[in-house]
């Protein structure tokens, strides 16, 4: 995971790529993983950095969706439950059990989740996380403490699956490249070209960083840029019409102490018509989410203040404490990519079953789908790719797959525990220099030494790489990351032999986008 590396093998590049991704998203690592596992020459480019868009802002869940099983989405729930389980089995260092409690107010709602989540734990399959139960009001707030008692009458407990979106996606931006994939961040593509049949073999990108213009040529070029997919397809054909309906969710974070346990909430109905979660995530609460139609995507987006007001007023509605704006840590947006459907009356009725398309000149179009299903999305992407290259055929080894940093025990390593097989060579670095033991804030859990390893190993370029996606601090405690991001400017400046002028630019583009975290 070296950028000049990987330039250099661009630079060098006579013949075309068998496939080139275009995003560095969890739908794009995915087909390079698959692409490369299967011995295919794969090239992926991503215009900013990976996982910059949506896949940094999940609610952290691998889950089945236990909302599509009341809508009636049977195959979705079944694939998604089945892909939770091999991708516990590939990645145990970051998909972990998470006990999820439904506090039942209402006589009825109890046998009816009960039942719900029963057939849940049935489709679950040999890949089931644990067996779901009813439990008294007593044993709920023995477990949920911090929960508002008036009118409980008990609730339902089923068991889901956690990760670190971001951390998991730099596992298998690494899986990648150890299979021989080429990969870029900061590359934009700007242009397809297209053969004298009219049939796209290659792409034309900039390396951001330099400015230098690049041609890569290719037997095929996937589109999984997400919610932005429809501005490449336009690149291909420019009366294109819009595949998606983009819908922006946010998330609110607090402080532990409004759910000091290691047991999360779910809320099956909200005025929204959305499922709402309280999380217990790396030492803080997590809540979310909305879902709001918008009619654009954006790179940055921000949280609409009354998406904030409903994720007050919901938390409160369940939590002793309700929550208030002068609590929030953190708040971070993401859009969704749905798959646009006229008929649907809004975006929590739209499909997160994923699309392939295919338009007359072969550009391949991977859109929607969810972070827990990216390894089939992948699988079915690549599949096509081949077909569209008559590259050799080559079966999927992603099944079985292990991704990188898989450790069975991780949580021996404590703090580094994400990082799992690479937590030792971490301590080892932060050892070797009393400044890399440092923290980069008191209210972070985050050393100098893990600045240094994302810097050397895991392509961060900028302060906001470092803060926001190697580690969480942006979206742990937005203006503790503000705090930590001079020093952590200083640091990656030693690293990539920068000056004082880049850590001030740098500064200026970081408290922009922190701004975006946090709720005035």
């Amino acid at each position: 995971m070296n950028r000049a590396e990987m330039l250099s093998r661009v630079e060098k590049r006579r013949k075309p790529w068998d496939i080139v991704v275009i995003g560095g998203g969890a739908s794009g690592i995915g087909c390079a993983v698959d692409a490369a596992a299967r011995g295919y020459e794969v090239l992926l480019l991503e215009q900013s950095d990976f996982g910059k868009g949506t896949s940094s802002r999940s609610t952290k869940l691998v889950h089945g969706g236990v909302r599509y099983l009341e809508q009636g989405n049977i195959s979705l729930v079944m694939e998604a439950l089945k892909e939770r389980g091999i991708l516990r089995q590939n990645a145990p260092h970051l998909v972990k059990n998470l006990p999820f409690i439904v506090p039942n107010y209402d006589w009825w709602e109890m046998p009816f989740y009960g039942a719900g989540l029963k057939i849940y734990d049935l489709l679950s399959v040999r890949y089931r996380f644990g067996k779901s139960k009813i439990l008294s009001k007593k044993e709920i707030l023995r477990r949920l403490p911090t929960l508002k008692t008036e009118g409980l009458r008990g609730g339902v407990i089923y068991f889901d699956g956690q990760f670190d979106d971001t951390r998991l996606l730099i596992n298998l931006a690494t899986t990648a490249a150890e299979r021989g994939a080429t990969l870029l961040n900061y590359a934009r593509v700007f242009g397809l070209e297209k053969d004298a049949e009219g049939f796209i073999n290659g792409v034309n990108f900039s390396d951001e960083e330099s400015g230098q213009i690049f041609q890569a040529q290719a037997r095929a070029v996937i589109n999984a840029t997400g919610a932005f997919c429809d501005e490449v397809r336009r690149m291909s054909d420019r009366k294109a019409e819009n595949l998606i309906a983009p819908s922006q969710g946010i998330h609110l974070v607090f402080d532990r102490s409004f759910l000091p346990t290691d047991h999360a909430i779910m809320i099956p109905h909200t005025s929204d018509g959305r499922v709402m979660f309280a999380i217990p995530w790396h030492g803080v609460t997590l809540v979310g989410t909305t879902d709001t139609p918008v009619k654009q995507a954006q790179t940055e987006p921000d949280a609409m203040e009354d998406e904030i007001e409903f994720i007050l007023k919901t938390a409160g509605k369940y939590l002793h404490k309700p929550p208030a704006r002068k609590d929030i840590l953190s708040v971070f947006t993401g859009i969704r990519p749905l798959v646009k459907n006229e008929e649907a009356k809004n975006t929590a009725a739209l499909s997160r079953d994923h699309l392939i398309e295919i338009d007359g000149s072969g550009l391949l179009t991977l859109t929607g789908g969810k972070w827990t299903t990216y390894r089939r999305m992948a699988e079915d992407a690549v599949n096509q790719a081949a077909v569209l290259a008559k590259l050799p055929e080559k079966n999927c080894p992603t099944t079985k797959l292990k991704i990188h940093g898989y450790c069975e025990n991780s949580e021996k390593f404590g703090e580094l525990s994400v990082y799992g097989s690479d937590a030792e060579k971490i301590s080892e670095l932060i050892a070797s220099d009393e400044k890399f033991a440092q923290k980069i804030h008191e209210d972070l859990p985050y050393r100098v030494g893990e600045i240094v390893w994302a810097t050397r190993f895991e392509m961060a370029r900028t302060v906001e790489d470092a803060l926001a996606r190697r580690t969480r601090a942006l979206f742990l405690n937005a203006r503790a990351a503000l705090s930590a991001a001079p020093l952590t400017a200083k640091i990656m400046a030693e690293q990539l032999g920068t000056d004082e002028a880049w850590q001030k630019e740098q500064l200026e583009k970081f408290n922009e986008t922190a701004q975006h975290f946090i709720a005035e």
